[in-house]
């Protein structure tokens, strides 16, 4: 097939099929009763539990029928915690339930807990009391008098008393439809403020079963995955493309190299997904060189810049096959990807062609036309694995889904005449440091209240660990003086410590367009000109 314009006709190699999460796990446990379906990446050996496809769905209708006990189908339930089994536990249940599965990164400072919380209406939080250095029932603690929709709350460390707590009856688990919501996640716009992706049954398990396909995953596979579970690239390509393949699923507990390796190893991994910043990290830990890799087949990268250099090595070092995807959370999670058999070329250095049953078009940013193969545009992208919406904003929704049902990504891209697609930028501003969006506004916001910034932009610059890192240009108030390290601490004080700034610069003035908007493009112009000088927070 040779293209005349940038756009992808969906293609109908394989059906669409009417299912739900549930009925995927149903599927898996019906059919392979005995396999290992999940099993808990925890840093203890002695604290991985493991479940069987048929001990997976009685413990997750367990699950519905307690939730169902306190909450009515179709509600929002958040979920905040690491990748613990009780996560996914949380997941199935939910979906069993009909319930809708709000996720929120464990990061996360009471601010940034109270919208999501707010804005999502959720009617009940699952959460661990603490993790890491975060006091996440403190935080909601000083919160929740300000949040009228939240009537429950579940600490995980109470979670045999939560599903025991339904009784020996329980409710009848509902039908639930392919088209109903499943899971609201929150991503962000053009307005930088975080706004909940609506994700239905359909969407999210034929997204997870096409993705497995063209990476080749299938039965008995064994899926070892870091990435989060509050993120599309851990509950719907790792969990649901585990299931949907009734593969054994090993959700890691939270992103240590030397644990990825160990659990490679001994638990034979077959499949692996990350960031580069993950893939980059495990490969210089010093037990790289020891670690026993020969199970390990395929692994997966998306959801920042994946440098050509960086998979060849992968693929030399660790003898594996490399699948790049290309998507974004409101269309489920991938729309593009890479296939085994591509040649090098194809999978270092583009995104790969359009799942099947998604259309793909490159359209001018000014006259909304298809261009022509090769030339820059904006990625829109129409198909099964489009959201709902955005939950509760009408106007947000209507700008990101035109009237012909396509979403607009935001996202600069060309395609060439075989349908491969490469990524050459985005529309918006934000910034993806390590896998993670990061919105400038959200960090310009906590800035302009410290009493010594007069004026600041946040602009994202390159980075070969990270692939973006944060940069802050601040103009101080006349007659005020401030350190990099304040400033950093007070960021990290109101926002999870990943958005406060690595680098900052301190002028006298910015540029400015004609209508008075600073030039961001222009400040990162003479950073990396190196005419302006910045500082390293903690160097």
């Amino acid at each position: 097939m040779t293209l005349t314009s940038s756009y992808w006709a969906h293609d109908t190699t394989d059906e669409i099929g009417e299912t739900t999460i549930g009925g995927v796990l149903r599927k898996a446990a019906a059919e392979t009763p005995g396999r290992t379906a999940l099993v808990a990446g925890m840093p203890d050996p002695l604290d991985r539990r493991r479940w069987s496809y048929a001990e997976l769905l009685a413990d997750a209708e367990k699950v519905a029928q307690a939730l169902l006990a306190r909450f009515e189908p179709g509600e929002h339930i958040a979920v905040w915690a690491p990748n613990i089994p009780e996560w996914v536990l949380l997941q199935y249940g939910a979906a069993l339930a009909g319930l809708v599965l709000v996720t929120i990164n464990p990061a996360y400072r009471p601010a940034e807990l109270e919208y999501v919380l707010r804005q999502s209406r959720s009617a009940g939080l699952f959460l661990l009391p603490e993790y890491r250095t975060n006091s996440m029932a403190k935080s909601l603690e000083s919160v929740r008098h300000r949040l009228p929709d939240l009537r429950d709350t579940v600490l995980f460390t109470e979670w045999a008393d939560f599903v025991a707590s339904s009784g020996s009856g329980g409710r009848a688990l509902p039908d639930v439809s392919p088209a109903a919501a499943a899971a609201l996640l929150y991503t962000s716009g053009t307005t930088g403020f975080p706004k909940g992706a609506l994700l239905h049954h359909r969407g999210m398990t034929n997204d997870a079963r096409l993705i497995a396909l063209r990476m080749g995953q299938g039965p008995g596979d064994v899926t070892i995955n870091p990435m989060p579970l509050f993120h599309a690239g851990g509950c719907v390509i790792a969990s649901l493309g585990a299931s949907g393949m009734a593969g054994t699923y090993v959700p890691v507990l939270a992103f240590d190299p030397g644990l990825v390796l160990e659990l490679i190893e001994t638990e034979r991994g077959s499949i692996m997904g990350g960031v580069p910043t993950m893939l980059i990290a495990m490969m210089e830990h010093p037990d790289f060189a020891t670690r026993d890799f020969s199970s390990l087949r395929v692994v997966l990268s998306g959801g920042a810049p994946v440098p050509a250099e960086l998979v060849r090595r992968i693929e030399s070092s660790l003898g594996v096959r490399f699948v790049i995807v290309f998507g974004q959370t409101e269309c489920s999670a991938v729309a593009t990807q890479t296939r085994l058999d591509d040649t090098p070329d194809d999978i270092a250095e583009t995104v790969g062609r359009p799942l099947p049953h998604i259309e793909v078009k490159v359209i001018d940013v000014i006259t909304g036309g298809v261009v022509a193969p090769g030339t820059v545009g904006e990625l829109c992208i129409r198909g099964f694995c489009v959201m709902n919406g955005y939950y509760d904003m009408p106007e947000a929704t209507s700008a990101a889904i035109d009237a012909d049902g396509w979403l607009h990504t935001g996202d600069l891209g060309t395609m060439d005449e075989r349908g491969y697609c490469r990524i050459e930028g985005r529309l918006k501003d934000m910034i993806i440091r390590g896998g993670e969006n990061i919105y400038p506004r959200e960090i310009e916001a906590v800035l302009y209240d410290h009493p010594a910034v007069a004026d600041v932009a946040v602009v994202g610059i390159p980075d070969e660990r990270w692939g973006e890192q944060v940069a802050a240009f601040v103009r101080l108030t006349e007659g005020e003086s401030v350190t990099p390290a304040e400033l950093s601490a007070h960021v990290r004080e109101r926002l999870a410590a990943y958005k406060a700034p690595r680098s900052w610069v301190f002028v006298d003035a910015f540029p400015m367009t004609g209508s008075g908007k600073i030039q961001k493009f222009v400040l990162l112009e003479r950073y990396l000109k190196g005419e302006l000088a910045p500082t390293i927070a903690g160097a």
